[in-house]
Order: C-alpha cells, then sequence, then structure tokens
C-alpha cells in the first residue's frame, strides 16, 4: 500500500546542493489498469497502481535495461521528466522533491510517503511545502503525461 501526500510547491527556501538527487524518467505503458516504468538513475522498475488518491495499492518489481527499454516502445502519453531530491525531515519522514523538467519545467511538488493513513492525515506540512494538492488528479504523473502541466502553474 502506497500511502503519501503531495504538495504543490512554489519556492524552497534554502539550496538543494547536498541532498540526495535522482534523475528520474517515467512513462507509462498502461493507464487503465496505471502500469507504469520508471528509470530512476540507473534502476529501472515496472510499477502497477491501483486507484485513489492518498492511498492505494501498488505493486513494484525492478526490472533490467533490457526489459525497460522493450516497454519503453510501448508507451501511452508523454515521458515524465524530473530531478527528485531527498529532504529528511524533523519529523523522521523524509520528502521528496520534484522538480519537473521538458514540457512540465516550473512545476514543482513535494510529497512524503507514510506507513499508515492515520500519520499521513496527521502530518503538518512545513510551510514551504506549498498548496496539499493530494486530491487534486490534475498533479498525479497519469495527468502529467497525458495533459502537461495544469495552468495555474505555468
Amino acid at each position: 500500500m502506497e500511502i503519501e501526500r503531495k504538495y504543490l510547491t512554489k519556492e524552497i527556501p534554502f539550496s538543494l546542493d547536498g541532498f540526495i538527487c535522482k534523475q528520474i524518467c517515467q512513462s507509462y505503458v498502461s493507464f487503465h489498469p496505471t502500469i507504469r516504468i520508471r528509470k530512476s538513475d540507473e534502476e529501472y522498475y515496472l510499477t502497477v497502481k491501483g486507484k485513489g488518491h492518498m492511498a492505494r495499492e501498488e505493486f513494484e518489481l525492478l526490472i533490467s535495461q533490457q526489459e525497460y527499454e522493450g516497454l519503453h516502445g510501448k508507451i501511452e502519453g508523454n515521458e515524465v521528466r524530473k530531478k527528485r531530491f531527498l529532504i529528511p525531515l524533523e519529523s523522521g519522514y523524509t520528502a521528496e522533491v520534484d522538480l519537473y523538467e521538458g514540457e512540465l519545467e516550473g512545476l514543482m511538488t513535494t510529497e512524503v510517503e507514510f506507513p499508515t493513513i492515520e500519520e499521513a492525515k496527521a502530518f503538518l506540512a512545513p510551510v514551504w511545502f506549498g498548496e496539499d494538492v493530494s486530491k487534486d488528479k490534475r498533479y498525479k504523473n497519469t495527468s502529467l503525461s497525458l495533459y502537461g502541466k495544469p495552468m495555474e502553474t505555468e
């Protein structure tokens, strides 16, 4: 089960230098059901996601570069490219700040994953996280792949 909250971040009040950064490219082999392939640095994944907003089932499998490339030829929608910075929070959670690239450049989101729904609901985000868009389907990566950047972020 993946339990996360997502925020529309406008600016970060500190430098991202020194934080772990992953270069991510993800695409969708299917939107119904959601089947995603992702390259994160030099690791490759196939992910099947269930329906939902803040909580949904997720199955992730490590695949080879050859499997990734074979599936990449079957993608729907546009590739989503982003730099993900991992920022430890005082609460013990990790903020994943995504700086989108290409057609989505200028969009920045912050996600936090939780072990339980109760912890997700109780989480008090730092002010710099911005607006909670966890239930706004326009900010799901599937929607970004299909429709691009929502109008108010341009």
